[in-house]
């Protein structure tokens, strides 16, 4: 067995440029397909994990300001500054 694994080296040693990368992308191609299924799993668990995330800050953020609230008292304080007029020199 010995044997097998210096003569491996040795022919590794002997292949041209191009043989290499074409060993080392069968060797990239073997790895995802042996992998696939454990990377998949783990896209989705990140998946969900950062779309409760944003469902999460989206709901905090809406029930938190209550956008209706705030835009009658902006709309209040406008009332207020239209009834009052323009502030100038003179009248202020």
């Amino acid at each position: 067995m010995a044997a097998e694994g210096v003569e491996e080296i040795a022919s590794k040693e002997q292949l041209t440029a191009a043989q290499k990368q074409l060993l080392r992308k069968r060797q990239d191609l073997d790895y995802w397909k042996k992998n696939a299924l454990k990377i998949r799993s783990r896209n989705r668990i990140t998946g969900l994990a950062i779309g409760a995330f944003v469902i999460g800050m989206f709901s905090y953020t809406i029930l938190s300001v209550k956008q209706e609230r705030i835009m009658e008292d902006i709309d209040n304080e406008a009332k207020i500054n239209y009834i009052r007029g323009p502030r100038t020199g003179t009248n202020s």
